[in-house]
């Protein structure tokens, strides 16, 4: 029996995470990170309120074996980059940190397609440095989920992105061979292979596109 933390547990991934990890009987404790509690009641789920500024209060109360991490942000909603940077790398990386130091052996993190430390693009760049950030933090196994675009209904309006939904399955045939990467993925599909993972660990550092999250 296992314990896990999840931050990000109100996104979209993070949604499914919870779920599937509270009825997983290899699990016997859930912890949740949250800024307000969420409308969800189990007898495996522990809440913690916290935020970036106030997560190493809490580092006490974070006993877990494995970390999961599906945070971050749109240029729409966080068009400023220093901010943006702070919610997409700064606090993944320090929740991580504080997981590791509270003795977590794992962790799985959602980052990009693409992502990679020295490109151009401040995005790609941004999960890039998460990474090799987290990489570098000492987990037994450090897992990397890259996917391109995110299927699947979301709580909030996107109008752009639910536009580009309904056109994936349209161009998903252009995407074969070393471009399968970029095929579109249901969130939930997402979140069951990061706990597919966490049953399979072998590789110190895994990563995980589209054809490996099947």
């Amino acid at each position: 029996m296992k314990k896990a933390v999840i931050f990000g547990a109100s996104g979209f991934i993070g949604s499914f995470l919870l779920s599937q990890l509270l009825n997983d009987p290899d699990y016997e404790q859930v912890t949740i990170v949250v800024r307000k509690p969420l409308d969800i009641q189990h007898p495996k789920l522990k809440t913690l309120i916290g935020d970036f500024s106030t997560l190493p209060n809490l580092q006490n109360q974070i006993g877990v074996d494995e970390v999961f991490i599906a945070m971050g942000t749109t240029k729409s909603k966080t068009p400023d980059e220093k901010e943006y940077y702070q919610i997409d790398h700064d606090y993944p990386v320090l929740a991580a940190r504080i997981a590791r130091e509270s003795g977590a052996k794992s962790v799985f993190i959602v980052t990009a397609v693409g992502a990679n430390q020295h490109s151009k693009v401040f995005y790609l760049r941004t999960k890039g440095e998460v990474e090799r950030d987290i990489s570098s933090l000492g987990f037994e196994h450090a897992h990397f989920f890259r996917p391109s675009m995110l299927l699947g209904e979301r709580k909030e309006h996107r109008a752009l992105e639910k536009t580009l939904i309904k056109m994936w399955p349209v161009v998903q045939g252009i995407f074969v061979g070393g471009l399968s990467k970029y095929k579109g993925i249901e969130g939930r599909d997402v979140a069951r292979a990061m706990i597919r993972a966490a049953k399979q660990q072998s590789d110190r550092v895994g990563v995980y596109e589209w054809k490996e999250m099947q």
